[in-house]
């Protein structure tokens, strides 16, 4: 490990609060805290989009990939798939 990160080995993230985390942040990151306000300020604003636990999730169109996942030029839209089991699952899987 760095030595300029050892004292934050131990630390309990989860009983940290926000400002203690900011504190943090830009300690170990190259950003400073007016990029590190805005960076927030972004992620709070996207949050606003997001689909609620029960909320219906928005209609969007992917392209179909075939076996060897080579594009088909096939779509299919969430909507199309109305009563039937979906599961959407988002991270990178490359």
């Amino acid at each position: 490990m760095d030595p300029r990160f050892e004292q934050f080995k131990d630390m309990d993230w989860n009983s940290m609060s926000f400002p203690e985390k900011r504190d943090v942040w830009l300690q170990i990151s190259d950003m400073s805290a007016e990029e590190f306000d805005t960076m927030m300020a972004g992620q709070k604003a996207r949050q606003d989009q997001v689909p609620k636990i029960g909320e219906m999730a928005p209609d969007f169109e992917l392209e179909r990939l075939d076996r060897t996942k080579k594009r088909t030029g096939e779509y299919v839209k969430l909507s199309d798939l109305r009563g039937k089991s979906v599961a959407l699952c988002f991270g990178s899987y490359t």
